[in-house]
């Protein structure tokens, strides 16, 4: 990895991304509840909030709406991305290029790897490539760290989720995106095998404010570096109000309740 503290992914050793590439790999469904956030420029306004480091979407919505808010938002583009209607062993295309994303804007690159797939080889073989590519252009690469595969019984277990966290550090990824292993314990054993890799959790469906606020703060006195969240954004009514929150957490060391107190 390279030093990337004074990157525009960072603020202040911490990372918040605010995931916005639902609509490609989960489809209209996650915006039934909250048909307003099918528009793009809405989680846009939400990542002008001081609390946002990067917004991670892909190249179509980085092309029609970034330009708008280039002055205001950090741009993380993602440069793989399968649609919900592939039904076949986990996989995912290369959407874009680095040098593309660079032209675009992109301030940093993230990229999906399905490791224990039965893709897997493939998938690694394009991560090396982008990865090297982005440090040509000093971009930090993220890596969404998901193991899956038919092969593979439990996706969320610690010794999964850590296995996870040390294939991003060894394949050479800045920030390793993995899903809560359900304890801090668990994100505990998963920090220390990711090494100097920034470990930040994946923020999975919607769930309450409190139980929701409570692993983004078992994830960062684990030491995690902070969270790649989406649906537990934009899919409610004022996202303002839970990023007040996020920010009073990761970036203040606040507690739950006083972050459920903005």
């Amino acid at each position: 990895m390279i030093p990337i503290d004074d990157s525009p992914l960072v603020r202040d050793g911490k990372v918040l991304i605010l995931a916005y590439d639902h609509g490609l790999e989960h489809g209209p469904v996650d915006f039934t509840e909250v048909p307003e956030s099918a528009d793009p420029e809405r989680t846009f306004e939400a990542a002008t909030h001081p609390a946002v480091t990067t917004v991670a979407v892909q190249k179509g919505i980085a092309e029609a709406y970034y330009p708008s808010y280039e002055d205001d938002v950090n741009l993380l583009l993602k440069l793989n991305g399968t649609s919900n209607l592939w039904m076949g062993e986990p996989d995912t295309a290369v959407n874009c290029s680095v040098e593309y994303a660079y032209e675009v804007g992109a301030d940093a690159v993230g990229f999906t790897l399905y490791g224990g797939s039965n893709h897997e080889i493939e998938m690694a073989e394009e991560f090396r490539a982008i990865q090297e590519e982005a440090r040509a252009y000093e971009l930090p690469v993220v890596m969404w760290s998901y193991p899956r595969g038919q092969g593979l019984k439990n996706d969320t277990s610690e010794t999964t989720i850590a296995y996870a966290a040390r294939l991003a550090l060894e394949l050479g990824a800045d920030v390793a995106k993995v899903k809560y292993p359900g304890s801090k314990e668990g994100m505990e054993h998963a920090v220390r095998m990711a090494g100097r890799t920034k470990v930040v959790m994946s923020g999975g469906s919607k769930t309450s404010d409190r139980e929701f606020l409570e692993s983004v703060k078992a994830v960062m006195d684990a030491g995690g570096k902070g969270l790649a969240v989406g649906r537990n954004v934009w899919q409610r009514e004022d996202p303002t109000r839970i990023l007040d929150a996020l920010e009073t957490i990761i970036f203040e060391g606040g507690s739950v309740d006083a972050a459920l107190e903005e």
